[in-house]
């Protein structure tokens, strides 16, 4: 299959914003939702552009479609490399990641939107997994803004790249890793380690829509094999960047790689419920100098789990309690 566009949008003046949609066999109705959430915000045709990447469905959506939209359609590849080519095609001044069966929430997301006056490098949000019954008089607060870097000292980062809205300038040249499940979790650390003025919000300004059928609910042993093998090699990637970073920049990341290392213990108890397996992962992190975990008061949450993880009873435990 061969890469196409269908444009229908003016490329005279730069979008505010680049909402950039991804898709794989969803029923056309979900994406016509998401794409009318977006047109239903507050910007003006020219302040927005709505790139929706189809990756490879076997039936083409597009001519069921509004005509807001640039549409590309490529060869099956992943999220990831769908991602990037979205990111290849954006020329907002920011970007805001969708996935196709999910819909921003008008009242909520205007109000991120509102912020952007200020020129910020990312604009925190909520996902939520059902719309809030008062989503259309709902008042959004937002902290004062900090450094990605101050942010990640002092926070648990919420990973999923739908979550934010960021400047485009910021990338450089961070893409998504191709064929890699988690993906957000590699990326988003290493973009707020660029960002100069993050604002967090407690704007529930995200409808994330729980579908059966999704990637995230695959649970096959071949599935749950790869997840937790890519998040294994993630965890090694952020590790090695880490070792390049100033002082300040790599204290924050390495909160991050503690934090995702317990997740990613937990989910080796709860998704095997193998007491082997999850020997087998410790001993692979300590190689890695990644286990035990740090002893760091990052959360109460994080403090007990290092503990209940750090001996072999503990872990045994941890198999059969998850």
């Amino acid at each position: 299959m061969q890469d196409f566009e269908i444009s229908t949008q003016d490329s005279q003046a730069q979008p505010l914003v680049s909402f950039i949609i991804t898709s794989y066999n969803l029923p056309v109705e979900l994406l016509k939702a998401c794409v009318e959430s977006i047109v239903a915000l507050g910007l003006a045709d020219n302040e927005r552009e709505i790139i929706l990447v189809d990756d490879g469905s076997d039936v083409s959506p597009v001519s069921d479609l509004p005509e807001q939209i640039i549409y590309l359609r490529q060869a099956h590849q992943g999220l990831s490399t769908a991602r990037n080519s979205g990111l290849r095609m954006a020329t907002g001044r920011y970007i805001q990641f969708l996935d196709g069966d999910d819909l921003l929430l008008k009242t909520a997301y205007d109000a991120c939107l509102d912020l952007l006056k200020d020129s910020p490098d990312v604009v925190f949000f909520h996902l939520v997994d059902r719309i809030p019954s008062d989503n259309s008089t709902s008042t959004v607060t937002a902290e004062a803004p900090v450094s990605g870097v101050s942010y990640m000292h002092n926070n648990n980062l919420r990973g999923s790249a739908c979550g934010y809205l960021f400047r485009r300038a910021i990338l450089t040249s961070l893409k998504f890793t191709p064929n890699m499940l988690h993906e957000d979790e590699e990326f988003t650390p290493m973009l707020m380690l660029r960002a100069e003025k993050v604002v967090e919000t407690d704007a529930q300004a995200y409808y994330y829509r729980t579908r059966e059928t999704s990637i995230t609910h695959e649970e096959d042993e071949a599935h749950i094999e790869k997840r937790l093998a890519d998040t294994e090699q993630i965890l090694y990637k952020l590790q090695e960047q880490a070792a390049t970073l100033p002082e300040m920049d790599r204290v924050a990341l390495n909160r991050r790689i503690a934090q995702l290392t317990m997740d990613y213990l937990y989910q080796v108890a709860k998704l095997t419920h193998s007491s082997s397996k999850l020997e087998e992962a410790v001993e692979r992190l300590r190689a890695k100098s990644l286990f035990p975990l740090p002893n760091k008061s990052y959360t109460h949450k994080y403090s007990l789990f290092r503990k209940l993880v750090s001996t072999q009873v503990g872990r045994k435990i941890l198999v059969k309690s998850v």
